[in-house]
């Protein structure tokens, strides 16, 4: 008896193997339960537990207060420029798995700045690793270095130091980004460190629009002179805006499963990606810090698949949306994406 393939079950599986670009994923929260309890193992003194299966409960997030306070427990175990390297050079190891071929991560010097690890020791870890991770697995790392927001105005000071000093800018650094709570968090304040850090050639890439209204995106788009947003969540709330981003090809960095994490939304058929796509916005797929919410950059295609109902097709052009959304040269984006297109037409050739 000829049985038919489950097309879910093939789209898992073509999924798997599509090359793919991660443009909005963390350099601590990528840490992987096997890492993370390696860390606190090292580290004793720390709350966070060392059993990885232990994990899973400690990752469950009652709201984003509580994620954040969880986030800096983990930040608080990378202590050492060895601490450092291993995180990044692993952190690549996952990606390298699912296929992606370039990721743009955002790294907190500031946060480990403060817990006395050296700048420019910490430059050369997250160099290392990422020199390493290109030779061994033929993933391509760049870095966004973000402002803590809720650290105030001192982290913006010491991040646009660390990212604009030629002294200490490391080679893979390409954006600028603002990441933590935004309650209580104005983007405007944070407009002179995004001037300077322009000036010195980096992108603009800030969070906005996760857990507030659409006022927080416009501030990123007229202060922070925002070239993607990270999340956009509630930018659905404003039909200008929405008409505002689609004219001007202001890509978005959704992330469904984190936002459900976090309950920014309430579930994944309420995400409001359908009304993006709808609207013309670029939208691309993330995964922001996916051990922490139990998935990965797969997981995540896999969900857009779902609730915009893609076929390979769809998918590969999603994939392309994120390489062309990146800060990638010019001949990196047409070697991933013709990559991407020759994936795509092994697969359905019959």
């Amino acid at each position: 008896m000829t049985t038919t393939p489950n097309p879910a079950t093939t789209l898992h599986a073509f999924i798997a193997e599509l090359p793919k670009a991660e443009l909005h994923v963390h350099h601590v929260g990528s840490a992987s339960p096997r890492i993370v309890s390696e860390l606190a193992a090292r580290h004793p003194d720390s709350k966070v537990p060392t059993d990885p299966e232990a994990l899973v409960d400690y990752f469950t997030f009652t709201d984003f207060a509580h994620f954040i306070d969880v986030y800096l427990s983990v930040v608080d175990l990378i202590r050492t420029p060895e601490d450092v390297r291993l995180l990044t050079f692993e952190v690549a190891r996952d990606l390298a798995r699912q296929q992606v071929r370039y990721a743009e991560l955002t790294i907190t010097p500031f946060s480990s700045t403060r817990r006395g690890i050296d700048e420019r020791a910490f430059m050369e870890a997250i160099e290392d690793a990422r020199k390493a991770a290109e030779s061994e697995f033929g993933t391509v790392l760049r870095w966004c270095f973000d402002i803590p927001g809720e650290a105030g105005l001192e982290a913006a000071e010491e991040t646009t130091r660390l990212a604009t000093d030629d002294r200490l800018r490391p080679e893979g650094l390409v954006s600028f980004g603002l990441g933590g709570p935004e309650i209580g968090v104005p983007r405007p304040q944070f407009k002179p460190y995004f001037d300077q850090a322009i000036a010195a050639g980096l992108h603009s890439v800030p969070h906005a629009g996760e857990t507030t209204g659409p006022e927080t995106v416009w501030d990123a788009l007229t202060h922070l002179r925002a070239e993607r947003i990270g999340h956009g969540t509630h930018s659905f709330q404003d039909p200008k805006l929405l008409a505002h981003l689609a004219e001007h090809r202001i890509p978005l960095e959704v992330c469904p499963t984190s936002n459900i994490a976090t309950r920014a939304v309430r579930t994944l058929d309420e995400h409001p990606i359908k009304e993006f796509v709808k609207a013309g916005i670029v939208v691309t797929i993330n995964s922001d810090d996916p051990p922490m919410f139990g998935t990965d950059l797969n997981t995540e295609y896999a969900v857009a698949a779902r609730l915009l109902d893609l076929d390979e097709h769809g998918l590969a052009e999603l994939a392309k949306a994120a390489v062309d959304a990146s800060f990638l040269d010019e001949p990196g984006k047409s070697r991933i994406k013709d990559e991407i297109d020759t994936y795509t037409a092994t697969w359905l050739a019959p």
